[in-house]
C-alpha cells in the first residue's frame, strides 16, 4: 500500500473511531495480519482497550480475522472498506433516489452501524419516520412500509446478508442465501406444563416482551458496496451520453443497462448481447419513442467515437452490448484531461490531446500539430515529462543507444497516469481532511456549539410563542467578532467539504477504470493461454 493511501486510511479511522483505533488499524495496516497481543503491545494500549476496538472494527467489516495453524486468532484489515466510508453519502443518495425517503434511512442505519439485523432497522427506521410525521402534524406510517423498502434493497443487491463462518453449504447456496430474506416474527418458546408457581413466574418472566426473541436473530445485513459501484458506474456513463447526445439517448443507454442488468456479469467489461426488440419493450411507456426512433439513437451512439455501444449482430432488428471498459476510459481520459489543463493550462492539453491522438510523437511533430513554438512546446513537454503526465520511448538506431542516434517518442500512458493520479487524489484528500480538523480548532468548535445552542433556544422561544425582544437578547449573547468568525469557519469548512466530494468523484472515476482495466487484461491473458 501507497504512503499517502496509508495517511488517508489511518485519518479516516480517527475522525470515525478515534485515536485508538487509527494505533491499531495503523499497526494492521502495516504488518496485515496480526495477533491481539502483538496489536496491544505494538499500540501501547491495554488489551482491553485493543479488544473493544477490534470488535468496532468487526462490527463495521474494516476487520476480518482468520485461525493459524495452532489456532490462534490473527487479524487483517481492509483498506478499501475504510476509504468507501468517504463515499458513504453517496451511497444514501442513491437509495434515497431510486426507493424514497424511507430506503434513504435504511440505508444510513445500516452504513452507520455496520451490520444490524432487519428487524431493528425497520424498528428504528419507523420511529425516526413517524417522530418527523407527527411532529410535521402528519399521520404516522406502519413498519411494512418501511419493510418493503427493505425488501426493495435487498432484491435489488444493495443490501445482504452478513456471511456465517459456520456454513458448510456449497458456493452457490451460500451466493442465495445473502439475498434471502427471513419471515419475521417473535419465536414460539416451548415451556413446561407444570402448573406450580414456580413454572408459572418463569413463563411470565419468558413471555415478556425484552425476552422475545425475532425469527431473524444471528441474521445480520451490511451495506453491498459492489452494487452501489455498479450503479454508480452506469450513472457516469449515462451523464456522458446524455451530455454529448442529448436526454433521450441517456434514457435509452439506461434502459439497455438495466436489460443488461440481469443477462451479464457485473464485472465483465462486456455486456451481452441485447436485441433491439428487448430494450424497445423495456422502455417506459411514458417515454414516448417509437421503434424507428429508438434505432436511430443506438445507431448514433454506436457510430459515435467514444464506442460506448456496438452493434454486433443484425438478428432481432439488430444486436447491440455496452462496451464498460472503452466507456470508462473515455470517461478516465477525459478527467485526466481536465486535471491537465487545472495544473498545466491550455497549450499543456492541447500537447496532451495531440499525444493521445497520434500515439508516439516526436518533439517536432509535436510543436507542428500543436502549433507551438519550439521554445514553448520543449519547456512544457518536459514539465509534463517531469510530474510524470507524459512518458518517452527510445527507439534507437545502433545498438550501442547513443543519443544522437536514437529517437525519442513522446506518448500518454493512461493507465500509468490513472494510478499516478489517483495517489495525488488520496494525498489532496488527506490534505483537505488536515486542513478542516485544523480549522475546527477547539476555539472553533466553542463558537460553533455556542451558535448551535443560540439557535435551539431561539427555536425553542418561536415554539412558546415569545416575542421578538427576547429573542433578540438572546441573539446578543455573540459579539459581532464572534459571528464574523463563526461566518468564516463555515465557509470555509463548506469549502472543503465541497472539494472533498469533487475529489471522491476523481477517486471514483479513476478506481472504476483501473479494475476494469484489470479485468481486461486477465481476459486477454486467459485468452492467450487458450490459443
Amino acid at each position: 500500500m501507497s504512503h499517502n493511501k496509508s495517511n488517508l486510511c489511518k485519518s479516516i479511522l480517527k475522525d470515525n473511531f478515534g485515536e485508538v483505533a487509527e494505533a491499531v488499524g495503523c499497526h494492521l495496516l502495516k504488518d496485515n495480519i496480526c495477533a491481539l497481543r502483538y496489536l496491544a503491545l505494538k499500540s501501547k494500549f491495554s488489551l482491553e482497550q485493543t479488544k473493544k476496538v477490534l470488535c468496532v472494527l468487526l462490527q463495521h467489516n474494516i476487520c476480518d480475522y482468520i485461525t493459524d495453524s495452532k489456532g490462534t486468532l490473527e487479524y487483517l484489515i481492509d483498506s478499501e472498506i475504510i476509504l468507501r466510508r468517504i463515499r458513504f453519502p453517496n451511497y444514501i443518495y442513491c437509495a434515497k433516489t431510486l426507493y424514497g425517503d424511507a430506503a434513504e434511512l435504511v440505508a444510513e442505519e445500516i452504513l452507520q452501524n455496520g451490520q444490524m439485523l432487519m428487524t431493528q432497522v425497520v424498528k428504528n427506521v419507523t420511529n425516526k419516520l413517524n417522530e418527523a410525521l407527527t411532529n410535521a402534524g402528519h399521520p404516522e406510517i406502519a413498519s411494512s412500509f418501511v419493510q418493503e423498502k427493505f425488501n426493495c434493497l435487498v432484491n435489488t443487491h444493495f443490501l445482504q446478508r452478513c456471511k456465517n463462518r459456520t456454513n458448510t453449504s456449497n458456493s452457490e447456496d451460500v451466493t442465495d442465501d445473502l439475498y434471502k430474506i427471513p419471515v419475521t416474527g417473535s419465536r414460539k418458546r416451548k415451556h413446561s406444563t407444570d402448573n406450580n408457581p414456580v413454572s408459572l413466574k418463569k413463563r411470565r418472566i419468558l413471555d415478556s416482551p425484552e425476552k422475545e426473541e425475532p425469527d431473524d436473530a444471528g441474521i445480520y445485513w451490511k451495506a453491498n458496496f459492489d452494487r452501489f459501484h455498479q450503479y454508480m458506474r452506469d450513472q457516469l456513463m449515462i451523464t456522458a451520453i446524455a451530455s454529448k447526445v442529448d436526454k433521450k439517448a441517456g434514457e435509452v443507454l439506461r434502459t439497455l443497462l438495466r436489460v443488461c442488468e440481469l443477462k451479464s456479469d457485473p464485472y465483465s467489461t462486456v455486456t451481452n448481447a441485447v436485441t433491439l426488440t428487448e430494450i424497445f419493450n423495456a422502455l417506459p411507456k411514458d417515454f414516448g419513442l417509437t421503434r424507428k426512433l429508438l434505432q436511430i439513437y443506438l445507431s448514433m451512439i454506436s457510430e459515435d467515437s467514444t464506442c460506448f455501444i456496438s452493434k454486433v449482430d443484425e438478428s432481432g432488428g439488430g444486436m447491440y452490448v455496452v462496451n464498460i471498459y472503452k466507456a470508462l476510459t473515455q470517461i478516465a481520459t477525459s478527467h485526466l484531461e481536465s486535471v491537465v489543463l487545472e495544473r498545466f493550462g491550455s497549450k499543456c492539453l492541447r500537447i496532451f490531446r495531440v499525444l493521445l491522438l497520434k500515439k508516439h510523437v516526436e518533439q517536432k511533430q509535436i510543436e507542428d500539430f500543436a502549433m507551438i513554438s519550439a521554445k514553448e512546446a520543449k519547456e512544457l513537454l518536459y514539465n509534463m515529462f517531469s510530474q510524470k503526465f507524459i512518458t518517452t520511448s527510445e527507439i534507437a538506431k545502433t545498438p550501442d543507444h547513443a543519443p544522437s542516434r536514437t529517437f525519442y517518442l513522446f506518448k500518454v500512458d493512461i493507465h500509468k497516469l490513472a494510478q499516478h493520479v489517483l495517489e495525488r487524489s488520496y494525498k489532496a484528500m488527506y490534505n483537505a481532511t488536515l486542513r478542516k480538523d485544523n480549522e475546527l480548532t477547539e476555539h472553533s468548535w466553542r463558537l460553533l456549539d455556542k451558535q448551535e445552542r443560540v439557535d435551539a433556544i431561539i427555536a425553542s422561544i418561536d415554539q412558546a410563542g415569545g416575542d421578538d425582544t427576547q429573542k433578540d437578547e438572546i441573539e446578543q449573547t455573540i459579539t459581532p467578532t464572534e459571528r464574523d468568525q463563526i461566518d468564516t469557519v463555515k465557509r470555509t469548512v463548506q469549502m472543503l467539504e465541497t472539494c472533498e466530494i469533487q475529489i471522491d468523484d476523481t477517486m471514483f472515476v479513476l478506481e472504476m477504470y483501473l479494475f476494469y482495466a484489470n479485468q481486461d487484461r486477465l481476459l486477454k491473458c486467459t485468452q492467450k493461454k487458450k490459443k
